[in-house]
């Protein structure tokens, strides 16, 4: 498959002008082409994901821009759908080094890319946020790509003071710097999400969903949001079925965690099918 990046980002870009929709994120070429398989119309890739597949912790230094330069394009190869990608906080000490990660995200096959305003601990000054997306913001209109930019506002992983109204003041700032779609990971009541989606509007906000709160996705649009996805949820899920099975074969001589599961049959039906 040769991929067409050119229509990817066309289509990614189409799919931010109304409506709502998932973004699911895979770690590796089976999941994106399993979630192709189930009909999602793009994909995210995930840092923590990735960094668990290749047993490292999710932190930036520890994997390195190298390595999740050739994730993404192995991921943007895989299908032909559009991909997102969870680029931390731009992988540079400077907007100048920003930049060059950035173009290199975009020419290994990226529809679009997220920005984040902390460098893993507590969050970047708001100017300093600021220069470095716009640092991003130019690297890709340098490209002539069309590929989207995503700004995320750390606060309620970062522990801010008051995550609502600083993720949102951060936010609006992004918009005005250029920022396509906005992203403020971490909200789980109603009125949070909505606050922050009414406050960027009409700008896109993706809404992360890492967990159940009963919220569906008809839910998450009618707060006003325009992209979901679900960040390392995925990847922990299978982890925890993994891990569970594994701990009851050490611990107690239990093959339990076998219990219910998919045929290889099944999956090597799929993946032909893939290849067709």
């Amino acid at each position: 498959m040769t991929p067409d990046f050119t229509a990817q980002r066309a289509a990614f870009r189409k799919l931010h002008e109304s409506g709502c929709f998932v973004i699911p994120n895979p770690w590796d070429i089976g999941s994106a082409r399993y979630l192709r398989h189930l009909g999602f119309k793009a994909l995210a890739t995930t840092s923590a994901g990735f960094a668990f597949s290749i047993g490292l912790p999710d932190d930036a230094p520890a994997v390195g821009r190298d390595a999740v330069v050739r994730h993404v394009a192995e991921i943007a190869g895989a299908t032909d759908l559009p991909v997102n990608v969870d680029f931390q906080d731009g992988y540079g000490t400077t907007p100048e080094e920003v930049a060059e990660s950035v173009r290199q995200c975009v020419a290994a096959g990226a529809s679009g890319l997220s920005i984040e305003d902390s460098p893993g601990a507590g969050l970047y000054d708001l100017p300093v946020a600021l220069e470095r997306l716009k640092a991003a913001r130019a690297a890709i209109d340098a490209t002539g790509t069309g590929v989207l930019l995503t700004a995320r506002a750390e606060c309620f992983l970062r522990g801010a003071a008051e995550p609502l109204k600083e993720a949102i003041r951060r936010l609006q700032a992004y918009a005005a710097a250029g920022a396509d779609v906005l992203y403020a990971p971490g909200p789980r009541t109603r009125d949070d999400i909505r606050a922050v989606c009414s406050a960027v509007a009409p700008k896109p906000v993706n809404v992360l969903m890492g967990w159940n709160d009963g919220l569906k996705v008809a839910d998450i649009a009618e707060l006003g949001a325009r992209r979901i996805s679900v960040g390392a949820a995925l990847a922990r899920s299978a982890w925890t079925g993994f891990m569970r099975a594994a701990k009851a074969i050490a611990g107690e001589g239990s093959f339990a965690g076998f219990d219910d599961l998919v045929s290889g049959q099944e999956i090597n039906q799929l993946f032909r099918a893939a290849q067709r």
